[in-house]
């Protein structure tokens, strides 16, 4: 009965907010409630729970990197990567897009998505503020790349780091294996957007003209605070690369790096403090304990044992299966609860199958990273950006965005399906 409870209680929370009926922060909310209350978890699974519970882990990780991009929004370096992107592209809009495109896929790479979004997302309201033109299309587009960008590493995108640990694979076996299609998919995206935001990337001379007249270091305040800034940003940054040799989770660097900002800039914590996304850490919270309780009453399970079972023991009718279902499901479900339960289904199917079983990871990172392009909250990276682009006074409809998501996903996953069945079973 529970299972029917949770399952219910999801599928409207979904509906509402993909109609936008109401706000998704109250619907999300309310969703995580009703779960409660109806006890199908608890306040030890909601809180305490790494299977059922709230991810802490991300929102602690998201909490740290907003703080150090509200410190960075006072010292005027978005305004003057602004500024500076505009003009190297002349002030073209899919020229800007390009480049704030390919900014976006190889810092995912580096970086992680999530965290690249809540750097690169204001300067690009910024930049299409700066040249007349609507900040949506941008912002989809960088979700996009980032999400296709982050597949590349292992901590490009959440859910590889799930996948590394429970199979065991390194950061070359990342490399070496997701970065050739992932450059193929960020060229055919770039062939795509030319196409799909032309509508939307309408050249304004004058404000061009504008903008090619600014010099952008005015834009930067005079102090030592951007220096301290940057300073910390690069070592956070270095702490994600290294978060292996040093034993660090990502959101323990975030937030030792947000102190460390805090404390070195001295001055009034309730300004930086101001810049934090609250609705959107709420929205993640109650989402986090919906699908909680989809975990704990079986139906995620469910789905993926269905997957398994359906393939025969063929390992390539798992390995497209896995890739499909992947996709699908994380476009409806946040794609970081998704892999953490299919991850141990797929490691059981690894062990039974005959052959090289490694592809059944690289179906399940392809599948979960690139499917949640599909909606707006099928991937942390998603909900962060629009959350960034509600407060700057730009709102990006469930609707809109599925406009766009949906093509980019099944043309990303439509390639990648041939890229593993040529490599992997054709090739190998």
């Amino acid at each position: 009965m529970n299972d029917v409870i949770a399952l219910g209680v999801f599928v409207c929370a979904y509906v509402l907010i993909a109609t936008e009926w109401v706000h998704r922060v109250v619907v999300a909310l309310v969703g995580a409630a009703l779960m409660l209350l109806f006890q199908i978890v608890d306040a030890h699974d909601a809180f305490f729970s790494e299977e059922f519970g709230i991810e802490w882990n991300v929102i602690f990780l998201l909490f740290g990197m907003m703080i150090i991009v509200g410190v960075l929004r006072h010292t005027g370096v978005f305004e003057y990567l602004a500024i500076w992107s505009a003009k190297r592209a002349k002030g073209r809009p899919f020229a800007v897009m390009t480049l704030l495109i390919l900014i976006t896929a190889g810092a995912s790479a580096l970086l992680d998505n999530v965290t690249t979004l809540l750097l690169v997302a204001p300067v690009t309201i910024l930049i299409a503020d700066r040249l007349g033109a609507p900040a949506a299309p941008f912002v989809i587009a960088e979700v996009l790349a980032s999400n296709i960008g982050g597949t590349a590493t292992l901590v490009g995108d959440p859910p590889n780091i799930i996948i590394a640990a429970e199979a065991g694979l390194s950061y070359i076996d990342f490399l070496a294996n997701l970065l050739p299609i992932v450059l193929v998919l960020l060229a055919v995206f770039l062939l795509m957007a030319r196409r799909t935001f032309a509508s939307a990337l309408t050249f304004h001379p004058d404000r061009v003209a504008e903008v090619m007249e600014l010099d952008e270091r005015e834009a930067l305040v005079p102090g030592p605070l951007l220096p301290r800034a940057l300073a910390v940003l690069g070592i956070v940054t270095l702490g994600f690369v290294l978060q292996d040799q040093l034993d660090y989770d990502p959101s323990v660097v975030a937030l030792l790096g947000a102190g460390v900002l805090l404390l070195v800039a001295r001055s009034d914590p309730d300004r930086y403090l101001a810049e934090v996304e609250w609705h959107t850490l709420a929205f993640f919270i109650g989402l986090f304990i919906m699908v909680g309780a989809l975990v704990k009453t079986g139906v995620i399970e469910d789905l993926a044992a269905w997957v398994i079972d359906v393939t025969g023991g063929d390992l390539f009718a798992a390995t497209m299966l896995i890739l499909v279902v992947s996709a699908v499901l994380s476009a409806i479900v946040d794609n970081i609860p998704y892999v953490a339960t299919m991850a141990p289904l797929v490691a059981q199917l690894a062990a039974t199958i005959p052959g090289d079983t490694t592809v059944l990871w690289w179906a399940l990172a392809l599948g979960a990273d690139l499917g949640g392009n599909a909606t707006s909250i099928g991937a942390s990276a998603n909900v962060v950006a629009l959350g960034v682009a509600e407060r700057a006074g730009f709102k990006i409809r469930f609707v809109e965005f599925l406009r766009y998501g949906v093509p980019v996903t099944l043309v990303t996953v439509s390639i990648s399906a041939v890229y593993l069945w040529l490599r992997y079973f054709v090739l190998a």
